[in-house]
């Protein structure tokens, strides 16, 4: 028995002492940071925050006292929202009040964006300031998000006293909506906009236009919407479709609803920046007016593949989504039409921006013209690059008269542009960086991670177009590239979410692909760089989804999914699956199969052999929440070392290398794209070491196409064997079948390294979609038997 000193044993007391009052000091802290995550759930993030102690009650007595003029307007929707959630609303008053009050009033911010406000809250009152009307707006949108979700007492709303300074980092902070795929109502764009003013963005591009529907009224041209607004069918599923439903579809908006939607979006502090999308994308305006294609009388061009309802015959509205060859021709009555578009298109909208697309304009249609190539001549244009430029520079010039600039689809940058054009930057950082460098204001709206039509969830179960895009890419993305100069720097105006309609067949699946992405986006957008935080975001957004819950807003709940990574083991003789999920309350069970025992989850799960349906569950509260299953197929390669000689595209980077090994084998197309890499031009050359040497008596690349995505299949597949991993020999070419590439090895092979080189298509030709621009190769597993 060890016997302390009594010098030791009073040290050790002191130090019990202390270390308890350490524990309380903390658990205090704890508590206080609890209380005020609780309570303070806004989104975007403000830029200075401090919290109070106690709370100011809203109840029916109290005042909205308008300090500042002008601000009725912004008193009564903040009274509609409180009759809409909490069943009463506020009286308005101009005249002093000392204590229960709302009060709205403005002061100088000395902030070069507009919307800068604070807001102070105490016992007696809440005090909120903007710069100017949009300021004090913002300023109620926030007040909004400090209200209870639920348990609130029925006239009774305690807000938690605290201090707010804030202010946008960004001038533009924009979401898009494709109403052409598929129409949406004026009731149903409004509710839309509502959803922009809530995360405080201030842009809605409204995409009028495009290859399946004109929207929009131009009452000079009332065939645009007669004929041009209306397809006899759809396609049924992804492109090119399992069949078409042959049910007429369309719509349009009348003038006097566009001034409608425009006023509606104005009192939300929301400018519209309307979308006519040419000289691509206009078959439905051809359709309409034969006249504007090169090739009038000629039948529109449908893919073979794609299931067709009613007459083919003459020019069509399509029926299917991609990319269509008949587009506008550069001649006076086609740009005489577009002018007298463009006469009533800036009647109705006030922003100083017109979108006028110019992406994917394939150039087959003016190659095969001899009236374009004698116009490139007469203008001394080098190439069919050079006619879209100066079919967009027409256009802009005829706008510029208007007091109206341009902006375009990165693509506008394939010419020269003016300087005032802005470019809005879609493929990604490289066209941005190239726009800035030019002297060009630039929108950022990469499709990853900015499409929000791309799939959220692995396991979504309705058809989605494109990738896989979970929130946290959304949020952690970073509009400003380091490349730029602090003067190329100012170009970046802002970024923009794009919401492209292809799969959203109904207002309740727009708002789950929009929910809550939307929310990450808009402090990206708002909050300063330095002030954002992915953790701090994930504590706010159970309450963010409360709000949603509150309004009876239909979201995904893709954030609390099990999230299944497959890793390699130490050794490279098996596989490591890991589960989490970004909810930490519950706990995960798991099984080899459904017949199986469950098991409880302490960590990965080694997985050694070939095996289907090895699942887990996440249960909170006693209650399933959540499921994840996988199918795992092994063969000699699977969990293997593996190189890649060219890297994949950032864009679609799966888990590295090890993803062509790890055993899983996309069944889900695009909607599963994390289990794909993905090369832009580049071809794919692998080396697989199978750590000994092994008999070898097949090989299988497994490798996709969505041509109407640019994704083509290899030109060929080929392998070859090692035994050092330098010297490679007996080279055999892979036959597809499918989404296949194989070869059974008649004569048996001994090697320790395998290499699998697939040649990507290059260029896109002629005639295929995307052509002229480098094509994807997208690849997702190698199997050695």
């Amino acid at each position: 028995m060890k016997i302390l000193s009594q010098t030791s044993f009073k040290l050790k007391i002191n130090l019990n002492i202390l270390c308890t009052l350490l524990c309380s000091m903390v658990l205090i802290l704890i508590s206080c940071t609890s209380k005020s995550q609780t309570n303070f759930n806004v989104v975007p993030a403000p830029v200075e925050l401090k919290i109070g102690n106690g709370y100011f009650k809203i109840d029916k007595e109290t005042r909205i006292v308008l300090e500042g003029v002008n601000l009725e307007k912004i008193a009564g929707l903040f009274n509609n929202y409180l009759e809409e959630n909490y069943g009463f609303n506020l009286r308005v008053s101009k005249s002093p009040v000392n204590k229960n009050a709302i009060i709205l009033n403005y002061e100088r911010m000395n902030y070069p964006l507009p919307g800068a406000y604070s807001i102070e809250i105490n016992d007696k009152q809440v005090y909120i300031a903007g710069d100017n009307e949009t300021g004090v707006f913002y300023g109620i949108q926030t007040l909004i998000q400090l209200l209870p979700t639920k348990n609130a007492k029925k006239y009774s709303l305690p807000i938690p006293q605290l201090s707010i300074s804030d202010h946008p980092r960004f001038k533009y902070r924009g979401m898009h909506l494709d109403v052409s795929r598929h129409f949406f109502s004026v009731e149903q764009v409004k509710k839309y906009i509502d959803h922009l003013a809530t995360f405080k963005f201030n842009t809605f591009h409204w995409h009028l236009t495009d290859d399946q529907g004109w929207r929009i009224e131009i009452k000079k041209y009332p065939k645009l919407t007669s004929v041009g607004g209306f397809r006899n069918g759809t396609i049924i599923g992804a492109y090119p479709g399992t069949g078409n439903d042959s049910i007429r579809y369309g719509g349009f908006y009348t003038q006097q609803q566009i001034k409608e939607v425009v006023k509606y979006a104005a009192d939300r502090y929301i400018t519209i920046i309307p979308e006519i999308d040419i000289p691509g994308h206009s078959s439905a305006a051809i359709a309409a007016y034969p006249q504007l294609s090169c090739f009038p009388a000629e039948t529109s061009q449908i893919p073979a593949n794609t299931a067709w309802a009613g007459s083919r015959e003459g020019k069509q509205v399509p029926q299917s989504w991609g990319v269509f060859e008949d587009v506008l021709c550069p001649s006076e009555f086609t740009f005489k039409f577009l002018e007298d578009v463009m006469n009533e298109l800036v009647q109705l909208f006030p922003s100083k921006y017109i979108h006028i697309g110019g992406d994917e304009c394939p150039k087959e249609s003016w190659k095969r013209s001899a009236f374009c190539q004698q116009l490139m001549k007469d203008k001394k244009l080098k190439d069919e690059n050079g006619l879209q430029s100066y079919f967009i520079q027409r256009i802009e010039k005829y706008l510029n008269k208007h007091n109206k600039k341009i902006i375009g689809w990165d693509e506008i940058l394939d010419g020269e542009l003016a300087p005032n054009t802005t470019v809005m930057s879609w493929h990604g950082e490289q066209e941005c960086i190239v726009a800035a460098k030019q002297g060009h204001d630039v929108i950022m709206t990469p499709e990853n991670p900015l499409y929000l039509n791309h799939a959220q969830s692995k396991h979504e179960d309705s058809v989605t177009q494109g990738g896989f895009n979970p929130i946290e890419n959304v949020y952690n993305y970073e509009p400003v590239p380091k490349e730029l100069t602090l003067k190329e720097v100012s170009h970046i105006l802002g970024a923009q979410g794009n919401m492209w309609s292809e799969h959203l067949l109904n207002e309740k699946k727009l708002e789950y692909m929009l929910f809550p992405r939307i929310a990450a986006l808009s402090e990206v957008l708002w909050s300063p760089k330095e002030k954002r935080s992915w953790e701090d975001f994930k504590k706010r957004l159970p309450v963010i989804l409360e709000r949603l819950d509150q309004q009876k807003i239909n979201y995904s709940h893709a954030y609390y999914d099990l999230i299944g990574a497959a890793l390699p083991t130490e050794t490279n003789d098996g596989i490591l699956w890991k589960i989490e999920s970004n909810n930490k309350d519950g706990a995960i069970k798991w099984s080899y199969s459904s017949n199986s025992a469950m098991h409880d989850y302490h960590e990965a799960i080694t997985v050694q052999g070939s095996a289907k349906g090895v699942s887990a569950i996440y249960i909170v509260n006693d209650k399933v929440v959540a499921r994840v299953s996988q199918d795992f197929y092994f063969n000699k390669a699977t969990g293997k070392k593996i190189t890649l000689s060219n890297q994949p595209s950032s864009n679609y980077p799966g888990d590295g290398a090890f993803t062509l090994v790890n055993g899983i084998q996309n069944e889900k197309g695009l909607a599963w794209s994390s289990e794909f890499l993905g090369f832009s031009g580049k071809d794919v050359e692998a080396v697989i070491d199978l750590g000994k040497t092994e008999i070898t008596t097949g090989i299988k690349l497994h490798a996709f196409e969505q041509q109407a995505s640019w994704i083509y299949f290899p030109l060929f597949v080929n392998a070859s064997f090692s035994e050092d991993g330098i010297n490679f020999s007996d080279q055999i070419e892979l036959k597809r079948t499918g989404n296949i590439y194989s070869a059974v090895i008649i004569k048996e092979t001994a090697a320790r390294y395998i290499k699998v080189f697939a040649k990507n298509t290059g260029i896109i030709s002629i005639g295929n979609p995307g052509s002229g621009n480098p094509a994807w190769l997208f690849v997702d597993e190698i199997e050695v038997q």
